[in-house]
């Protein structure tokens, strides 16, 4: 998982889980703890990733079973290798996708694939997890990292105060009616102007009505200008 720091260097998270720790640790724990645990978890797992300042990219590469479906659906992007092995096995042990796992499985794949996978526990690689769209593109192992670095280089060209509201504002109309909708997105379009102190709205407009240098379904809009 890549993410681009304020001065565009990189960073690989990584997060590693002892499956044995993770349920006999907890297995007599009072329903409080267990709660307590299970929040703390669900704050690194996905709430912290899902609404995160800055683009997320999902890079995977082995295998992602599990509970490591949430973080791999709360970031924004996401790039396998076609050699990635995905599984909802849950079924297999006699327990169910928790953690959300079944949450975030419906909301990308629908009802159709996400039920396949969480009542069979059958594993498929990268390909397919792009075909349900679990992920944006799988790519051969040798091309991961290079195009997951492509991607947000992509990003980074981007306006970042934009950037932000833009994903928030997808994620938070998700839940919404229409009406309601529509009525969030003018106000978050109308703040994201007022507090972006690159004023991209009116470079961009400047540059696309008056002096007709962009073409903004083809080009962003020049940002040193």
């Amino acid at each position: 998982m890549w993410r681009h720091g304020p001065h565009r260097c990189w960073r690989q998270l990584h997060r590693w889980m002892d499956l044995k720790e993770y349920f006999r640790e907890t297995d007599n724990a009072p329903a409080l703890e267990k709660a307590r645990i299970r929040r703390a978890a669900a704050t690194w797992q996905w709430r912290k990733l899902r609404f995160f300042a800055k683009p997320t990219i999902a890079m995977v590469n082995g295998w992602c079973f599990g509970g490591g479906f949430t973080p791999l659906i709360a970031c924004d992007l996401a790039i396998a290798a076609d050699e990635a092995k995905f599984g909802l096995s849950e079924i297999n042990w006699g327990i169910i996708p928790a953690g959300n796992v079944t949450k975030a499985m419906g909301a990308v794949c629908g009802e159709r694939a996400a039920l396949y996978y969480i009542m069979t526990g059958e594993p498929f690689d990268g390909r397919r997890a792009r075909e349900i769209g679990l992920v944006n593109e799988s790519v051969p192992l040798t091309q991961l990292r290079e195009r997951t670095r492509e991607l947000a280089k992509v990003l980074l060209s981007k306006n970042p105060t934009v950037l932000r509201s833009a994903k928030h504002a997808l994620r938070r109309v998700q839940s919404m009616d229409w009406d309601l909708s529509e009525e969030y997105l003018a106000a978050k379009a109308e703040q994201t102007a007022s507090i972006d102190p690159e004023q991209g709205r009116m470079k961009g407009m400047k540059q696309f009505l008056d002096d007709k240098t962009i073409r903004p379904g083809l080009q962003p809009y020049r940002r040193d200008k």
